[in-house]
C-alpha cells in the first residue's frame, strides 16, 4: 500500500542526489547483506613501527599564549579527564565511558539493525578528542600523569573493544577521528616514561587496523558526499605518513591524498560554504584543512594543496570569518549541529569559534584577528607568523564593507545573518530566509539547533524544519519534502534580491506548488532598531494560513496585542528589546508564545549543542487570507 509513495521518494532522491551517490549506498548495502565486508576483513594485524613527529610548540611560547589563568584553566581540565570525565559535545562533564553496548557483536550485524539509543553518546567518549587536552597540558608541563592517563584510557580501550566488535568500529568516520587522536597522542606523548616500546607498538597495530576498517567501506562515505569522506580521507593521509613501513602505508597516502583533493575541490562552493550547510561542519571541515596543512609542513613532499584548493580554503575561511561574532566568538547555530570539536586546541569554550577563524584566516586567508585567548590553536597547527593582507582584522570589517551579501552590519555591536543558500546537496535544515539579529554579542532571535538525532519520537532530530525557525511557513507545510531522519527532497534556493547600504533582501518560490512566494527585506534603521518585512504573494487566490515565528531568548517578558500590533517586551543581559509585529491590511488571527513545550511539544526549546536543550521563547503569530499578506517585525533594543 505504501509502496508507491515510496518508490516516487526512491525516484526523486536519484534524481536530486544523482545515480553516483544512489550507486555508492546500494553499493554499501549490498557488501553488509551479503557478507562481503566480513569476509573480505584481514583478521592478522600487520607489525608496523610507529614513526610519526609534528612541529610542536616549544613549551615557553605556549605558556605564554595561555597565560597564568589560562594554564590553571587547562589544568583542571587535564586533570578532570585523568580522573574520568570529560565535556561531551561541550557540555556538562560526564564520565569516560569506553564499554560499548554490544562489544562481542561484529560491526557488521550492528549496522544492519536499528540502535537501541542515540548510537552518538556511545561514539563520542570513543572519539578521544580529550586526548587533545592530556597533551596540551602534557607539554605545557611536563607532568607524566597526563600521558598516564592517555596509556590507561588507551589500553581499557583495547580490552572493551576487540577489532571489529562492538558499536565504536561501525562507523568509519568515527574510526578515523579516533586514528588521528592515537596518531596526534603518540607523536606527542613518545618521551614520556610511561610511553614503553610495547604500547608504541600496540599504537601501531592499532593505527593500522583502524586505518584498514576505514578503506574497507570507502563507498559508504564517497555515498554520503559530506565530512565522513573528508575525514576518512584524511585518516587515511594520516596513517600512511604515521606507518611508513606498514605494507598498505603507500596505497592509504596515495589514497587519503586523492579524496582530500576531491573534497576540498567539490565541497566548498563558490561562496566558501561548506557541502552540508552548517556553521559546525564548516567548523570541522576548516580543522580538517589545517590538519592536512600541519601533516604537509612536516612531510617530504606537498601533494594535497594546490592553488584551486587553497582558493576554495581562502573562500571557507572568509565565510566563517564574516559569520563570526566577535564578541561572543559565537556564530549563527546553522545547520545540523552535532556538537563535533575534532581538535579542541584551547580553552575557549565550545560555542566559540574564535580559535579556528584565527587559525584558518592565517593559514588561508592572510587575514587575522586582534590577538587573544584564540591564539593557541594557531600555535598547534604551526601556522606560522607571516605578512598578513588585513592585520588585526574584525569580522565587522568585512561586514561594513559588503564582502559577504547576506549579512548587515549595522555598527560594531550590531549585525544580522539572512539565509539564503545555492543547494547544490541535501540541506539538513529546512531554513530559507531565517533571520539572525545579533545585539552587543547576544544572539537576539536563535536558530533551533539539532538536539539530538537518534533518541526517541518526538525528539528524532525534529528542529530542522521551519516551522522552528525565523521564517515564515504557509499551512503548516515544510520549506522542503521530508524523505526521512536526514534526508530532504524538493529542494530550492534562496537569492538575494538587494544587498546594499543598510538593507538586505532574499526570498524563495519553496511554496510554489501552492503559488506562493515569499521575499524577506532587512533593513538597519539605526544601530539599535531593526525592521523585518515579510511579503508573501499569494499567485493562487486560495485562502492560505501564513505564519510567522521568531524564537527568542529566554528571559523576562511580557506580551500584549495593541491596536493591531501585537508588542513583546523582553528583558536581555544587556538591556531591552522591543519587539512589534503587524500584518498590512490583515488583521492578526492568532497568536501563541510558547516557553520551554511539555515532552510532546517542540517549540520553545533551543539547542546550543548536541544532546543539550535549554527554554527559549517561541513567538508565533498566523494570518488568514486568500490575497497577499505582509508581516512587519520591528526590533527596538535599548539599554
Amino acid at each position: 500500500m505504501n509502496l508507491l509513495p515510496r518508490l516516487l521518494a526512491a525516484l526523486k532522491a536519484l534524481r536530486e542526489l544523482g545515480p553516483t551517490q544512489v550507486g555508492l549506498l546500494a553499493l554499501y548495502k549490498l557488501g553488509l547483506k551479503s557478507g562481503h565486508y566480513r569476509r573480505s576483513e584481514d583478521a592478522m594485524p600487520h607489525p608496523a613501527t610507529f614513526d610519526f613527529s609534528l612541529p610542536l610548540p616549544e613549551r615557553e611560547t605556549l605558556l605564554a599564549s595561555l597565560g597564568p589563568d589560562g594554564l590553571s584553566q587547562l589544568r583542571r581540565d587535564a586533570d578532570e579527564i585523568a580522573s574520568g570525565h570529560f565535556r561531551a559535545f561541550g557540555g556538562p562533564p560526564v564520565p569516560i565511558q569506553l564499554a560499548p553496548p554490544s562489544p562481542q557483536t561484529h560491526w557488521t550485524e550492528l549496522e544492519s539493525r536499528p540502535h537501541l539509543a542515540d548510537i552518538k553518546l556511545t561514539w563520542e567518549p570513543a572519539r578521544f578528542g580529550w586526548a587533545f587536552t592530556l597533551a596540551r597540558a602534557w607539554q605545557a608541563t611536563g607532568d607524566e600523569s597526563y600521558p598516564a592517563a592517555f596509556w590507561r584510557y588507551f589500553e581499557t580501550f583495547q580490552v572493551e573493544n576487540p577489532p571489529l566488535l562492538g558499536e565504536n568500529w561501525t562507523s568509519a568516520q568515527e574510526v578515523g577521528f579516533r586514528l588521528i587522536a592515537f596518531a596526534f597522542a603518540g607523536a606527542v606523548f613518545r618521551h614520556s616514561e610511561h610511553t614503553t616500546p610495547a604500547r608504541l607498538a600496540a599504537l601501531a597495530v592499532s593505527i593500522g587496523r583502524h586505518a584498514a576498517r576505514i578503506a574497507l567501506t570507502l563507498a559508504y562515505a564517497r555515498a554520503q558526499n559530506n565530512n565522513h569522506l573528508l575525514t576518512e580521507a584524511a585518516a587515511l593521509y594520516t596513517a600512511g605518513l604515521a606507518l611508513p613501513d606498514h605494507p598498505q602505508a603507500e596505497v592509504w597516502r596515495v589514497t587519503g591524498i586523492k579524496w582530500l583533493r576531491w573534497c576540498f575541490k567539490h565541497q566548498i562552493d563558490s561562496t566558501g560554504e561548506y557541502v552540508q550547510h552548517s556553521a559546525n561542519y564548516h567548523r570541522l571541515m576548516l580543522q580538517m584543512a589545517l590538519w592536512v596543512h600541519l601533516l604537509e609542513s612536516n612531510a617530504p613532499r606537498r601533494l594535497t594543496m594546490i592553488p584551486i584548493i587553497r582558493e576554495n580554503l581562502s573562500l571557507a575561511a572568509h565565510w566563517l570569518f564574516c559569520l563570526l561574532d566577535f564578541e561572543s566568538g559565537k556564530v549563527p547555530n546553522l545547520g545540523p549541529n552535532d556538537g563535533a570539536y575534532i581538535f579542541p586546541f584551547t580553552n575557549l569554550p565550545f560555542e566559540d569559534y574564535r580559535p579556528v577563524a584565527q587559525a584558518a584566516a592565517r593559514a588561508f586567508l592572510g587575514y587575522s584577528l586582534p590577538p587573544g585567548a584564540w591564539d593557541e590553536m594557531s600555535l598547534w597547527f604551526n601556522v606560522k607568523s607571516q605578512k598578513l593582507k588585513v592585520e588585526a582584522a574584525t569580522p565587522s570589517d568585512l561586514r561594513i564593507l559588503g564582502i559577504y551579501p547576506t549579512t548587515l552590519q549595522a555598527a560594531e555591536h550590531a549585525w544580522a545573518y539572512l539565509r539564503t543558500a545555492r543547494l547544490r546537496s541535501r540541506p539538513g535544515h529546512a531554513d530559507l530566509l531565517h533571520l539572525d539579529l545579533w545585539w552587543r554579542g547576544q544572539n537576539i532571535t536563535l536558530d533551533p539547533g539539532t538536539f539530538h538525532y537518534n533518541a526517541a519520537p518526538p525528539w528524532d532530530n525534529p528542529l530542522t524544519s521551519a516551522l522552528y525557525h525565523n521564517t515564515v511557513t504557509v499551512d503548516g507545510l515544510d520549506q522542503f519534502t521530508r524523505a526521512s531522519r536526514f534526508l530532504y527532497l524538493d529542494r530550492i534556493d534562496a537569492t538575494r534580491v538587494k544587498a546594499e547600504s543598510g538593507i538586505l533582501s532574499a526570498r524563495h518560490y519553496a511554496y510554489r506548488k501552492i503559488g506562493v512566494r515569499h521575499t524577506r527585506s532587512v533593513s538597519a534603521l539605526t544601530t539599535d532598531h531593526w525592521r523585518v518585512e515579510d511579503e508573501l504573494l499569494n499567485l493562487g487566490g486560495k485562502p492560505r494560513t501564513f505564519r510567522l515565528h521568531w524564537l527568542l531568548p529566554d528571559g523576562e517578558h511580557e506580551l500584549e496585542r495593541r491596536d493591531e500590533k501585537l508588542e513583546m517586551r523582553l528583558k536581555l543581559p544587556a538591556g531591552w528589546l522591543t519587539l512589534q509585529i503587524s500584518s498590512s491590511q490583515h488583521p492578526i488571527t492568532n497568536y501563541s508564545l510558547v516557553r520551554a513545550g511539555d515532552p510532546a511539544a517542540l517549540r520553545g526549546w533551543f539547542s546550543p549543542t548536541y544532546s543539550v536543550k535549554v527554554p527559549a521563547l517561541s513567538l508565533a503569530v498566523e494570518v488568514q487570507s486568500a490575497g497577499n499578506v505582509g508581516f512587519v517585525s520591528e526590533f527596538v533594543l535599548s539599554d
